[in-house]
């Protein structure tokens, strides 16, 4: 761990589940209902020192829970209002790219440069980046064996990053916010970004999703990117052409325009809706995810669903316009604390989520995940239902259940018989929903990994 006089700044974003409003939320006319998680991903940013009268310019990212996860990057001022780019360095014998650390360096290096007035690039000094994710983010290995996730916060996988099956929390929006928030964070005056006020948190949303966009090569609605900033809420996606401007990183023009981008100067005016106030849980309530260790191709699944809603234009928004309808009465019903109309809002939505899949030709709540819902609805005491989250497919389910220990343990027993006589590999996560998003963090939670 660094001494105390050292400038050391760490911060947290949660990942998210979408809980209704899986495909609707692409387009404005809809809206999506979504719940930030307890699980988080972690950055601790600080400074490389180095010798009296030695100048570094290198950006070293290292994820230590998982082998062969460290990336070190040089940078430069790029030519003609170009930004500062970065060029990742090779360490051994081959070079294995991360595009969404690369991608949110170039965005937030060149962003601090252009508000903090750095001329020369060494202005901008070397730092150490520390990601640390919450176990709940990865299935845990079988032979792990049950209660691993909650063993220790920080568990050592087995395994590369790009070998982990992630559960399908956000993680890489998460990434994304937590790694732009620790670098704004760590180099400039609380005066030019904070990151605890309403300006600060607008910056480093706008900031991300533009990241995180340029990291996907594509413009996605950015749910998972304004819950990592903000939390649960009632979300309305931003306008892709607020985007369209915007050259690649180190392309001439690229400071000037990030810079409008993310002050949404001009045609750059961000229109994104988050309604905090109009998401809430019924006391007593929680949401609670089960892992199901297949994940899903979600960009797969998005380009067929949109294939189908150009083909049948009718009969998609009567659908879409009846399930916004649907997600809007389920949001009603959690926001007035109704739990007795749980169980039947959650149906409902289920219902039109299962007849977008059969029309579309896409596994939005395939066979197996319905069966487990409905079983887990019926069987166990407590829960009031469940749905596929965001996209669907096999990523981790979302539950609403009663939030107490003796219905914990139901779901803990009832996942591990119905594991063992399927033949699959289903276990509840430990991440429960909450509200808060991205915040920073005293360093005592990461003994023993920051050096």
């Amino acid at each position: 761990m660094s001494s105390s006089k050292d400038h050391v700044t760490a911060v947290s974003a949660p990942g998210k589940v979408l809980l209704a409003g899986g495909y609707l939320v692409l387009d404005r006319e809809y809206t999506g209902l979504v719940f930030g998680l307890s699980a988080r991903i972690n950055v601790v940013a600080q400074e490389i020192h180095t010798s009296e009268g030695v100048h570094l310019t290198e950006i070293v990212v290292e994820s230590p829970q998982f082998l062969e996860a460290q990336w070190r990057y040089g940078y430069h001022l790029a030519a003609e209002d170009g930004g500062i780019k970065v060029t990742q360095l090779q360490i051994g014998s081959r070079i294995v790219a991360n595009p969404f650390v690369e991608t949110t360096l170039n965005y937030a290096l060149t962003y601090i440069a252009r508000v903090g007035k750095h001329k020369p690039t060494h202005s901008v000094k070397s730092a150490r980046l520390t990601i640390l994710a919450d176990n709940d983010y990865y299935s845990q290995p079988a032979e792990a064996g049950a209660g691993a996730t909650t063993a220790v916060r920080f568990a050592r996988f087995p395994t590369t990053l790009g070998g982990a099956h992630k559960t399908g929390l956000g993680s890489s929006a998460a990434l994304v916010t937590a790694l732009s928030a620790a670098l704004l964070s760590h180099y400039l005056p609380t005066l030019l970004f904070d990151l605890g006020s309403a300006e600060g948190k607008q910056v480093l949303h706008n900031l991300a999703q533009a990241a995180h966009c340029a990291a996907q090569g594509k413009v996605g609605s950015g749910f998972d990117v304004a819950a990592a900033v903000y939390g649960s809420s009632l979300y309305r996606r931003f306008s892709p052409g607020i985007l369209a401007a915007l050259p690649e990183a180190g392309a001439p023009g690229f400071a000037t325009q990030l810079e409008r981008v993310v002050h949404g100067d001009g045609d750059a005016r961000w229109d994104t809706e988050v309604a905090k106030d109009a998401v809430s849980l019924p006391a007593g309530v929680a949401v609670r995810m089960c892992d199901v260790d297949c994940g899903s191709q979600t960009v797969g699944m998005v380009k067929q669903v949109l294939a189908w809603r150009a083909r049948e234009p009718a009969a998609a928004k009567q659908l879409w316009d009846e399930l916004q309808q649907r997600n809007e009465a389920l949001a009603r019903v959690l926001r007035d604390g109704r739990t007795n109309d749980l169980a039947a809002a959650l149906q409902a939505v289920r219902e039109l989520v299962r007849a977008m899949g059969a029309t579309s030709g896409v596994p939005i709540e395939p066979a197996s995940q319905t069966e487990l819902l409905d079983a887990l609805t019926a069987e166990v005491p407590g829960v009031y239902g469940g749905v596929v989250p965001g996209a669907g497919g096999f990523d981790a389910i979302a539950l609403l259940v009663k939030d107490d220990v003796d219905t914990l343990a139901k779901i803990e027993e009832f996942v591990e018989a119905w594991s063992k006589s399927k033949g699959s590999q289903v276990s509840l996560l430990g991440v429960k929903g909450e509200m808060e998003g991205v915040r920073k963090e005293t360093l005592g939670a990461y003994k023993g990994w920051v050096r």
